[in-house]
């Protein structure tokens, strides 16, 4: 408000002088005689100073209208002058703007108009890193994948663009289901940028889809380095990295380093159940039995699993049935509600032939949780408690019917799974499969967790009209 008060102020006084002069001038009496060839002019005062002016304006336009003359002379001869730049500024305007509306349409899903833009930036543009990338982007949205590769292997030629380009060309590959040269190329992306976190997690999946497992945890070490993962997460990862380095390793018989390294996975994760079985069997094997039970009731404490109870059982393998319950003593009175702990207890009670205790010992779990395993048991107490064929194979008719119970399940896509592995086979996550029940009645259960092999000594037989035995009693032939 000030400012523009100014203003008006100084044009009036601006104005107000030039009248004065002009009045000033006009009464000053006398004349100027000018002669250029041949012809007199005769000015006044104010006439004359009016002509002064003038031929300084005229004087400055000349000069104005040499410079263009020579601006223009420049141009056509093809040296930088204010013309050329002003139709460069022109092109570069035009040139973002197709540059946008390219980005706009990708964005959109209109890859043939974004295709279009793209190749007309190109042409406005000096700036071939914008304008590749829109056009690989463009023909991925369009659908031609040649068009798009051939864009990302000419990010590769520069260092600023290098690493977009192995992403792009990475992602195409898995697109295709080439995942061999997508590990090849995430490596190369992990090695220009080993902190990018997308990287890190696309070369950690690649890794353990190919069983590197030992790459895989180098990978995971440098995720959590850089802050990308929690110290307990990064336990957890990778002690099942560890466990399926020492799975494959046991494949190759190479019995010492499966032990260290089944060891070494437990102690990172001593809640995760086949660590605690793998430890535990490399601690049997090294003739270490206390250190297996050790291992064992801590991963029962944890969560109870019939994986490892049967791991518990080998490391008395030879004892008799009372034996086997006061030893296993220790497991039992952990977690004492837990329905795997009653199912357990049951088992070991008919292996005694002590079948009042067993059915104690499942409690209401035939009433509230009547799984396969719930009824196979019931189907031999009754058998052991000398009740009728009718009455058990009741029991067994229900089994075959009824939910399996806990079951190793994605956590992402909910699949069930016969054992458990470090990636899903139907979604490909890393690190979620857990021990729960589906949320409906599913498929059998593998057979080492169905009923457990430490109490049936002998091997299954099918049901028969006149005899049952409660020892043969047994998954399979639920499955059956």
């Amino acid at each position: 408000m000030l400012w523009s008060l100014i203003k008006i102020l100084a044009f009036v006084l601006g104005v107000t002088a030039l009248t004065y002069g002009a009045m000033e001038l006009s009464q000053i009496q006398g004349e100027v005689l000018i002669t250029f060839a041949g012809l007199e002019m005769r000015l006044g005062p104010l006439e004359l100073a009016f002509a002064l002016v003038g031929m300084v304006v005229l004087t400055w336009v000349m000069f104005k209208l040499f410079g263009m003359l020579v601006a223009f002379l420049k141009f056509l001869n093809g040296d930088e002058t204010a013309v050329s730049r002003y139709f460069t500024r022109n092109r570069v305007e035009r040139g973002y703007q197709a540059l946008t509306e390219g980005m706009m349409a990708v964005a959109s899903g209109e890859g043939h108009l974004a295709l279009a833009k793209a190749a007309k930036a190109e042409k406005l543009l000096d700036k071939p890193e914008l304008t590749t990338l829109l056009i690989a982007q463009a023909a991925e949205v369009a659908g031609d994948q040649k068009k798009a590769e051939a864009a990302y292997k000419l990010l590769l030629t520069e260092d600023r663009t290098r690493f977009v380009g192995i992403r792009g060309l990475m992602q195409q590959k898995l697109a295709a289901g080439d995942t061999e040269t997508a590990l090849k190329l995430a490596q190369k992306a992990f090695e220009l940028k080993p902190k990018h976190e997308a990287t890190q997690d696309t070369l950690l999946k690649l890794q353990a889809d190919s069983g590197d497992w030992t790459g895989a945890r180098a990978t995971l070490a440098a995720k959590a380095k850089s802050g990308g993962l929690p110290k307990d997460v990064l336990r957890r990862r990778d002690a099942v990295l560890a466990l399926s380095e020492a799975k494959d390793l046991i494949s190759e018989d190479s019995s010492i380093d499966v032990q260290e390294a089944a060891i070494a996975a437990n102690k990172q994760s001593p809640d995760l159940i086949p660590a605690a079985v793998m430890a535990a069997r490399a601690h049997i094997a090294k003739g270490k039995p206390k250190l297996a039970a050790r291992v064992l009731t801590k991963a029962w404490t944890a969560k109870p699993h019939p994986d490892l109870a049967a791991a518990f059982a080998e490391i008395e393998p030879n004892e008799t049935p009372a034996q086997r319950l006061k030893r296993f003593n220790a497991l039992t009175k952990v977690n004492p509600t837990d329905p795997e702990t009653q199912m357990l207890l049951a088992e070991l009670q008919i292996a005694a032939e002590d079948f009042p205790a067993a059915r104690r010992a499942l409690g209401s779990l035939p009433e509230d949780a009547p799984t396969a395993r719930v009824l196979t048991l019931m189907a031999a107490i009754e058998r052991g408690s000398g009740s009728e064929d009718q009455v058990v194979r009741g029991w067994l008719t229900k089994a075959l019917v009824a939910p399996r119970g806990p079951q190793w399940i994605c956590d992402k896509c909910q699949s069930i799974h016969a054992e458990w592995e470090p990636v899903c086979q139907s979604c490909g996550s890393f690190d979620t499969l857990s021990w729960k029940a589906p949320a409906k009645a599913e498929f059998a259960m593998p057979a080492g967790t169905e009923m457990l092999p430490l109490i049936v000594g002998a091997a299954p037989s099918p049901v028969g009209e006149d005899e049952i035995e409660a020892e043969d009693i047994s998954s399979a032939e639920v499955q059956k």
